[in-house]
């Protein structure tokens, strides 16, 4: 019951892990794209949801990882650094969603 609620509470992040740990793989340029998309809009959805909660590093965290996600104005880095990159982001939402879970 409890997993049940956490799962219902955060399945998007949860979504965001997946998607974020797949783009290491060999993927098309598409993927990529769609990557930076969800990310950006997942990034943003948290973000909104941390400011309404007053949880404020959060937030900014949050806000920073929609930033460098952007489609629109994209920041360009090596696909070495993007991997890094994609890694360190899946972990940030799992650690929030850990964080989340203890409270």
């Amino acid at each position: 019951m409890i997993m049940n609620k956490f799962i219902k509470e955060n399945w998007i992040k949860i979504i965001a892990v997946i998607i974020l740990l797949c783009a290491v793989l060999d993927n098309p340029y598409g993927y990529y794209q769609f990557l930076r998309w969800s990310i950006m809009i997942i990034g943003g959805y948290s973000a909104y949801l941390s400011y309404i909660s007053k949880k404020n590093n959060w937030t900014f965290i949050f806000i920073a990882i929609t930033v460098l996600f952007n489609p629109i104005i994209p920041f360009y880095f090596s696909k070495d650094v993007w991997q890094i990159l994609d890694i360190v982001t899946a972990v940030i939402f799992s650690y929030s969603l850990i964080n989340n879970k203890n409270k």
